[in-house]
């Protein structure tokens, strides 16, 4: 699919997409947003003081693409440290999250909302591409919703490196992950036209 990020006078950025393009960015988002759940506010007493400090998990999440979006602070994940280092890690990793990992998912979940309500507004153009302008502040949020998307297909297609992604491009047409492949090479060309509109 061919849609590029251009820069806009002034700011932000613009790109044209058609109606299969917009329903496939859109799906994503709201699955993302069904991925990383409600926040705790929708939980919460309506006290704002309450909200503001209020503690979010400590264990590393089970599923292998939330554990991609919300990694641990501490330790490295290629290296094998001594079993006191990994327990101080551990230790440390916990009580990093228990105070940032429910920001962290308020921006995520927000990031994926902008991107759904932009495509929402855009006015149909038939069988032909709608551009979308975005602000620098919604291409702030597109850029960080974009990156996730990836973050999370690649963790479903267990790339590790480059050379999985290598891989990936010479996958058969019959291969049960070549739509998910596209997806992930697509939103790729969009996250680095869209980091190129950004820069100075």
């Amino acid at each position: 699919m061919p849609g590029t990020f251009e820069p806009l006078p002034g700011g932000g950025a613009a790109v044209a997409l058609d109606a299969v393009e917009i329903s496939i960015i859109r799906s994503l988002a709201v699955q993302m947003m069904e991925l990383i759940g409600p926040g705790p506010a929708e939980d919460a007493s309506g006290d704002p003081l309450a909200e503001l400090f209020a503690e979010g998990p400590s264990e590393p999440p089970s599923d292998p693409v939330l554990r991609r979006l919300f990694p641990d602070a501490y330790g490295d994940p290629g290296s094998t440290p001594r079993a006191r280092e990994a327990e101080e890690d551990r230790e440390y990793s916990a009580e990093f999250r228990r105070y940032t990992e429910n920001d962290l998912r308020a921006g995520k979940r927000d990031n994926a909302l902008a991107v759904i309500r932009s495509l929402d507004g855009l006015l149909p153009a038939g069988e032909g591409r709608t551009v979308l302008e975005l602000s620098p502040a919604e291409s702030r949020r597109w850029l960080g919703a974009l990156n996730d998307l990836r973050l999370a297909i690649g963790s479903r297609l267990e790339i590790g490196d480059e050379d999985d992604s290598d891989l990936l491009f010479h996958l058969p047409d019959e291969d049960p992950r070549k739509p998910m492949v596209m997806a992930y090479l697509w939103l790729g060309g969009l996250q680095e036209t869209l980091v190129a509109t950004l820069m100075p």
